[in-house]
């Protein structure tokens, strides 16, 4: 998965799949996901190409703000795991795990 910064909000497939060819060198119909982060932090855009077209996901948090990388190229990836919590509005950078049992039984 590819993560691009702030696109404007009215942003659909064409102009989402213009945004990663020429900001992150990618063929957007590779079958790559790319993400998008509006400017505010509450709003992320995915787009995918499957096979037979282009998908777009949208999602906006009531409450929060999504966790981005901060990077200098502009670009990073990311797990499909990591995109979970990203979606959930998890920092995914510093997931918090259960405490481990220290005895078996």
């Amino acid at each position: 998965m590819r993560l691009c910064g702030a696109p404007h909000n009215r942003k659909g497939f064409n102009g989402l799949a213009v945004l990663a060819q020429q900001v992150l060198h990618k063929n957007p119909h590779s079958g790559a996901l790319f993400a998008f982060r509006g400017k505010r932090g509450d709003l992320v855009k995915l787009l995918w190409y499957d096979g037979q077209g282009m998908c777009l996901f949208s999602k906006r948090m009531d409450r929060g703000k999504f966790v981005w990388p901060v990077t200098q190229t502009g670009k990073v990836s990311l797990t499909s795991a990591q995109l979970s919590m990203l979606l959930e509005g998890i920092d995914w950078r510093r997931p918090e795990r259960t405490v481990m049992p220290l005895l078996a039984g």
